[in-house]
């Protein structure tokens, strides 16, 4: 017999760590090609290594791509710091391009929060190869709400 869980009761951490064990892994890290590799209250790694299936017109990473990515550290850091029976939206999202990035290269998203308040957070990711380049940052705020 397979035990369910219910997601809801539990925090965004342990959520978080679920998915990590493949209990449950959000349709989207599939579709764009990023896996969640590190998560602890307040940070989150994203790792993944792009293809030409992602590329824009000019031959390079199309910036959507990686702002999906960041978005995603940015999101999570915050889901990581939420209690049972709570849930978050983006409500803004800035991403900054440092470089051009192409296929093939290993990167990491590290997502941080901030601040996180009872309605409001704020987080900050970084996009970076693993040589430490640095091809794009992104902030964002997510309101906080109870489900």
């Amino acid at each position: 017999m397979t035990e369910t869980v219910d997601i809801a009761a539990l925090s965004g951490i342990d959520q978080l760590r679920l998915g990590m064990t493949g209990g449950f892994i959000a349709p989207i890290a599939r579709t764009v090609g990023f896996e969640l590799t590190e998560v602890e209250e307040g940070r989150v790694v994203f790792e993944a290594i792009p293809t030409t299936a992602v590329y824009n017109p000019l031959g390079t990473v199309h910036g959507g791509w990686i702002a999906t990515v960041l978005d995603s550290a940015c999101g999570c850091v915050v889901h990581s710091m939420l209690r049972p029976g709570q849930t978050y939206t983006t409500l803004e999202l800035k991403t900054v391009f440092h470089k051009a990035l192409t296929a093939g290269t290993p990167v990491r998203a590290e997502g941080r929060i901030v601040q996180a308040g009872r309605r409001a957070a704020f987080s900050e990711a970084d996009l970076r190869g693993l040589d430490g380049k640095l091809y794009a940052t992104a902030t964002s705020t997510c309101l906080v709400m109870e489900r």
